[in-house]
């Protein structure tokens, strides 16, 4: 029931709100808008109330608002069909002599075409489903925060510092400093410390119990984020988790055991130990662990995996054993106002994290690889739901800001290229020609049908990942 409902929960509400907020916007203004619809292709159900059909379609990859427009053979077939096309309208809807087409003979009226109205109503109609998808982020992002309250970290001890090349101050940070302050303002939880770097601009001051470190940032490309990435809060080198089938478990590690050296080095925290294990994929390690009050030597392999360097954003292999150090963080109850501002801070720091992600792959920095298109979705909907309800919400706010930002790409069948043509055709004075917009339209639609094919083939690929990783593991390999 999850990998069914759980998908059309995030999927339905997230496009729902999109398109009321074209619809609402089109009825305020007064442009006729005589199609409602969730999702492509033919109908579950429709129902008529109103001037308007409302209707849930097959195919839930979207949805759309249908308007009266002078342009509708252009866009009819991204939209259920011409308006002008009465006679199925007429058998589905049911034929009515005062309702206007396509529910009756009467014409629309000029002032309620879309086309009709000043270029400030147009893009109040098309600005709206961003506005709305953007609202809905907010709501759930502040909801979760005053419901469940916020995880906190509540040390500001440094368990690690990773190198930056580009940012060789950082290096004067220490294991074991306390961060007493960011930017000369007081940090009391390591949600504090992150927040703090990362509303810097020109450089990071970190304060310890010893000294002020000073941090340049962008001159080589080092962003805030970076730096929060690369200063790992202490933990302390005890194991809470063995991941049955891991190494580690294969090893002989129990929970509880307190880890003394690994490789012969001595071990101060989980950071110390994570280090040595990603330097040795596949390869023999000796960990000496204090198990209640006796000493025990144990051998481990850590598997092979791929990760993303935060310091350089590149790929690159570790190795991993399958333990996990005790969850240090706690829930604080947030007044309402504190919650409000974690949730308008929350929804900032993700839809500048999309805009991070488009930049990148402009770039050439990020491969197109890392998009995920509906089975991305659905599977991270299933795993979301089984984690809790919050989770699942929280999966909703990301892809409602997700649909928000890509919506403004100026890309002719979307939000932002269409507000693009309409301000440019009314700095030209007249509408361009139908052919161009045909042109114009084609191009958008060939746009997007490459995106989709490149987030399904990622999607499929995945898929087929994981089920020859099964079967390789089935047989042994």
């Amino acid at each position: 029931m999850l990998a069914i409902l759980s998908p059309i929960l995030v999927f339905g509400l997230v496009i729902f709100v999109h398109e009321f907020g074209h619809f609402l916007a089109a009825k305020a203004v007064g442009v006729y808008a005589p199609r409602f619809s969730i999702g492509f292709g033919p109908s579950i159900f429709r129902f008529r109330r109103g001037e308007t059909e409302y209707i849930l379609a097959w195919l839930p990859l979207g949805g759309y608002v249908r308007m009266a427009s002078r342009h509708d053979a252009e866009t009819a077939f991204l939209e259920g069909g011409n308006e002008e096309q009465t006679a199925r309208a007429q058998t589905d809807a049911g034929y009515d002599p005062d309702a206007m087409i396509p529910f009756g003979p009467k014409p629309v009226p000029e002032d309620r075409w879309f086309e009709s109205k000043p270029l400030w109503a147009r893009i109040v109609i098309m600005i709206a489903g961003v506005t709305m998808n953007t609202i809905l982020a907010i709501v759930v992002a502040v909801t979760l925060a005053f419901h469940y309250g916020q995880v906190v970290y509540p040390s500001t001890v440094v368990g690690s510092v990773r190198e930056f090349p580009d940012a060789p101050a950082l290096a004067q940070l220490l294991p074991g400093d306390t961060v007493r302050a960011i930017n000369g303002k007081r940090v009391r939880t390591w949600n504090d410390l992150r927040n703090e770097i990362a509303g810097s601009s020109d450089s990071v001051a970190i304060t310890t119990q010893r000294e002020t470190i000073r941090v340049p940032l962008g001159r080589h490309g080092v962003t805030p984020e970076q730096i929060a990435d690369g200063i790992v809060y202490y933990l302390p080198p005890v194991i809470d988790s063995v991941f049955a089938g891991e190494p580690a478990a294969t090893a002989g590690f129990q929970r509880g055991d307190s880890i003394v050296a690994v490789a012969g080095q001595p071990v101060h925290s989980w950071s110390d130990m994570v280090a040595q294990v990603g330097a040795s994929p596949n390869r023999p390690i000796t960990f000496v662990v204090r198990r209640a009050s006796a000493t025990e030597t144990l051998t481990v392999t850590p598997k092979a995996v791929v990760e993303q360097d935060p310091a350089t954003e590149r790929e690159r292999t570790v190795g991993k054993i399958g333990a996990a150090a005790r969850d240090p963080s706690v829930r604080e109850t947030l007044s309402f106002g504190d919650a409000v501002s974690w949730g308008l801070r929350i929804t900032r720091s993700n839809a500048g994290a999309v805009f991070k992600v488009l930049h990148d792959i402009g770039v050439g920095t990020v491969s197109v690889k890392e998009l995920g298109g509906p089975v991305a979705i659905t599977r991270a909907s299933v795993s979301a739901a089984r984690n809790g309800v919050d989770e699942l919400f929280y999966l909703i706010a990301l892809l409602s800001i997700n649909v928000a930002v890509l919506n403004l790409l100026p890309i002719p069948i979307l939000d932002g290229g269409q507000i693009l043509i309409n301000i440019l055709e009314s700095a030209k004075g007249s509408p361009f020609s139908m052919r161009t917009r045909e042109y114009i339209l084609r191009f958008g639609l060939f746009a997007i049908a490459l995106l989709f094919a490149i987030v399904m083939y990622n999607d499929t690929r995945a898929g087929f990942a994981k089920v020859f990783g099964w079967i390789g593991h089935l047989f042994g390999a």
